[in-house]
C-alpha cells in the first residue's frame, strides 16, 4: 500500500507547549507530508494561524523561544469573579494581531479553520473564510485558547466560548476540504506532577493554579477513541503543562525536539494506514 503523502494536519491543545506543534510542522516538511489547509484548536491554533500566515518554520521556531509568555500572565481574582478567567487575554490578543498583521480569515494564505467550544450546548463554533471571512484571526484564536478559569470567556453571537480543546474527537474530525482528503490530529499529552505549594501564603491564587492545571493535564491524557486512533498521532510532552508561563529556552527546545522526534518516528506508520481520497472524474 502507498502511504498518504497529503493531510489536513489538526493542530490539538497545546497552550505553552505549542513549541511541539512546531516541530511536528518542521517534521511534516522534513517527510514530505503535504497540506493545502490546517485546523487550530486552542494552543495549536496559535502555530496554525501563523503558519497560515505564511511564516516559515524557523521564524516560527524563533518567535516562540525568544516569547517572553510571561507577559500574557495579567491575572485578577477580581476579573475571574467578573469574566470567569484570571486573565482577559487582551494583552495575548494584541500580540497575536501583530504577527499577523491584523489578518482576516478572508486574507489567510494558507485556508484556515479555528474551533472553539460553546459552552451553551457543548458543540462547536467554527471560525473560517466560508462563516466568519472578515474575523480577524487573532481574535478567533482567542476565543479558541480560552482555558476555563485562566482566561475570561469570549461572547461571539448567541455563543459563549471556551477552550477549543474542550470538544469532543468528533467535532475535529470532518472533511475540511470537502474532497476526502485524509485528516491527521496531533495530540499534545502530559503528565501530572506534583506543584510547590506553601500553606503559609494566601492559598486561593496557589488552588486556583493547580486546580487548572490538573483540570487540563486531565483533559491532555483523556483517551482516544478507536474510530479515531489511526488518525490520531499523541505527542507525550511529560511534565509540561499548557499553562506553564515561566518556560526557558530548554525547555522550549525539548518541546520542539519531541514533537519534531515524535512525528518523524510514528507519523509514517500511521500515513501508510490511512485510504487516499476517491478521486472522480465526470
Amino acid at each position: 500500500m502507498t502511504a498518504v503523502n497529503k493531510i489536513v494536519p489538526i493542530f490539538s491543545g497545546g497552550g505553552t507547549r505549542l513549541l511541539a506543534h512546531i516541530g511536528i510542522l518542521k517534521a511534516l516538511s522534513d517527510l514530505d507530508v503535504e497540506f493545502s489547509s490546517l485546523v487550530g484548536i486552542s494552543g495549536g491554533s496559535i502555530v496554525a494561524a501563523l503558519h497560515s500566515y505564511g511564516m516559515s518554520n524557523q521564524d516560527l521556531y524563533r518567535l516562540a523561544v525568544s516569547t517572553d509568555f510571561r507577559q500574557f500572565r495579567d491575572f485578577s481574582i477580581l476579573r475571574l469573579l467578573r469574566y470567569g478567567g484570571l486573565s482577559s487575554g487582551v494583552k495575548f490578543e494584541r500580540w497575536m494581531d501583530k504577527q499577523l498583521d491584523g489578518m482576516t480569515f478572508a486574507d489567510a494564505p494558507i485556508p484556515l479553520n479555528i474551533l472553539a467550544t460553546d459552552v451553551n450546548g457543548g458543540g462547536p463554533v467554527i471560525f473560517n473564510k466560508e462563516h466568519t471571512p472578515d474575523m480577524r484571526v487573532s481574535h478567533a484564536v482567542r476565543c479558541s485558547m480560552s482555558i476555563p478559569l485562566l482566561f475570561s470567556f469570549k461572547v461571539y453571537e448567541k455563543h459563549l466560548l471556551v477552550d477549543g480543546a474542550i470538544l469532543a474527537e468528533d467535532a475535529l474530525f470532518q472533511d475540511w476540504q470537502r474532497d476526502g482528503t485524509p485528516n491527521v490530529c496531533f495530540r499534545l499529552r502530559s503528565e501530572a506532577r506534583e506543584q510547590p505549594f506553601n500553606p503559609k501564603r494566601f492559598i486561593l491564587p496557589q488552588y486556583i493554579g493547580m486546580l487548572i492545571r490538573t483540570f487540563m493535564t486531565a483533559l491532555s491524557r483523556e483517551y482516544v477513541h478507536a474510530e479515531h486512533w489511526h488518525n490520531t498521532l499523541v505527542i507525550n510532552t511529560g511534565s509540561a503543562s499548557s499553562v506553564d508561563f515561566d518556560m526557558d529556552e530548554t525547555d522550549k527546545e525539548a518541546l520542539f525536539q519531541q514533537g519534531y522526534q515524535t512525528a518523524i518516528n510514528f507519523l509514517p506508520a500511521k500515513l501508510q494506514r490511512l485510504e487516499r481520497p476517491v478521486m472522480t472524474t465526470v
